[in-house]
């Protein structure tokens, strides 16, 4: 047994206040009146009187006189991690996950039914255009990007761009892995900035990272540099971009991302998006390597249209496919696209504003055109053991945990401001930093 609302309105219509009654969860296929009920239903319990809270922190005693006060708010979640990131407001385990088909069949009915209306409900909020194609994929973003260069890079020349870690990754596999009979060129720049996008051709395909995870930078909003009339294609690592950051589908035939960044998913499955034109590329050129099970996408010379309609590779979590789901509805019932982009451009904001009063704190990205809005990187006017022992007293204190720069980035910070973490905890975590610093320095 479970709360939901009456279903009195169209499938996705927000819950009328007041209007709950106790009534057994229904499973159907989409569209029907069993599972309207069970989509208003799950949309229910992301209503809260208080979307943003604080928790007050407790007085510490023996404090000695010349130490700095503790701030009196803490964050309400102390999850900033960038992956996996924190789940959305209102998420409660139990309720969330309650209409997962637990025991069934992923190629039941019910269970094609789950994963079909997760890749509408993706399409439509996305704004993805309808001749694109989406899959849910094995290997999160990483087995997304890599079953598309195995499969399609190789006619062409290749340019990879990057500017952190995960960019340079996908370059080492094409040029060690892949080991490509074309010419593959690397155009790059160091973590904070952004290399010369516009030095990359519209007749080689192109590879790179629209938001980098571990540096804090991104591609400027609109991708100009891509060519409309290019010939190659362009690969888009898009995991700490998608719902957080404008997408402009014209400029992108191969756009990857996984459900555990932006949308506080879980890990392990990814997402893989393709326009005609990466259609006709896997329909027209057969890679000359050994492809494994998982990165097959063709049959017969033909794109596998079964595996972009719900009928995955092979077997997936329905138990997560319930939570990406949950976190879709979230987005949905939240405003859409543009409200949860708003809700990680004011997060951002509140470290601009931290940033912006104290001298000794930096954007790793310095161009604001440029600087990420869900993996922000900071450096500060301290070294390395100390800013390590500021990551350490955070995590000990219960107000931030998982806060470090990545391994291979310069000393600092990194702290996730996707759309699921409130704007209030990213302020109150701001004036504990200010606090580490100041016991500190």
């Amino acid at each position: 047994m479970a709360f939901i609302p009456a279903a009195t309105g169209p499938r996705l219509a927000a819950p009328t206040p007041g209007a709950f009654t106790t009534t057994p969860r229904r499973r159907s296929l989409p569209g029907h009146p069993a599972a309207a009920a069970a989509a208003v239903g799950r949309l229910a319990r992301h209503v809260s009187p208080v979307m943003i809270a604080s928790e007050t922190a407790p007085t510490a005693g023996g404090t000695a006189a010349a130490s700095p006060a503790k701030p009196a708010t803490k964050p309400a979640s102390p999850n900033f991690s960038s992956g996996p990131c924190k789940k959305h407001p209102g998420y409660d385990l139990a309720i969330s996950l309650g209409d997962a088909p637990l025991g069934r069949s992923h190629r039941s009915a019910e269970g094609m039914a789950k994963i079909t209306e997760s890749l509408d409900r993706t399409r439509s909020l996305l704004r993805i255009p309808d001749d694109y194609r989406i899959a849910i994929v094995p290997g999160s973003d990483t087995g997304a990007i890599e079953m598309a260069m195995w499969s399609m890079l190789g006619p062409v020349p290749v340019d990879v761009c990057y500017w952190e870690s995960f960019g340079k990754g996908w370059f080492d596999d094409i040029v060690k892995q892949l080991k490509l009979d074309v010419p593959v060129r690397s155009i790059t720049a160091d973590y904070g900035q952004l290399p010369d996008l516009a030095s990359t051709s519209g007749e080689h395909d192109i590879v790179f990272t629209w938001n980098g995870t571990t540096s804090g930078v991104k591609v400027a909003d609109g991708a100009d540099w891509i060519d409309d009339a290019r010939t190659g294609l362009t690969f888009c690592d898009a995991t700490s971009a998608v719902f957080a950051m404008e997408m402009p589908w014209d400029k992108l035939d191969v756009t990857t991302y996984s459900w555990q960044k932006v949308l506080g998913g879980e890990a392990a499955h990814g997402m893989l998006i393709l326009s005609p034109r990466a259609v006709a590329r896997l329909e027209s050129f057969t890679p000359d390597r050994p492809l494994p099970k998982v990165f097959r996408m063709t049959k017969g010379g033909k794109l596998d249209e079964k595996l972009f309609q719900g009928a995955v590779i092979n077997t997936v979590s329905m138990l997560c496919v319930e939570d990406y789901l949950d976190a879709l509805l979230w987005v949905d019932f939240s405003g859409g696209l543009d409200a949860v982009i708003a809700r990680s451009r004011a997060n951002l904001g509140a470290l601009e504003a931290f940033v912006e009063r104290n001298e000794w704190a930096h954007f790793l990205a310095a161009d604001p055109a440029v600087r990420s809005n869900t993996s922000v990187c900071l450096v500060l006017d301290m070294d390395k053991d100390k800013v390590k022992a500021m990551v350490k007293l955070l995590a000990a204190e219960g107000v931030a945990y998982d806060i470090g720069s990545y391994r291979d980035a310069p000393p600092g910070l990194r702290i996730w401001c996707g759309a699921t973490v409130d704007t209030a905890d990213v302020v109150a975590l701001a004036e504990w930093i200010e606090w580490a610093y100041a016991t500190l320095a």
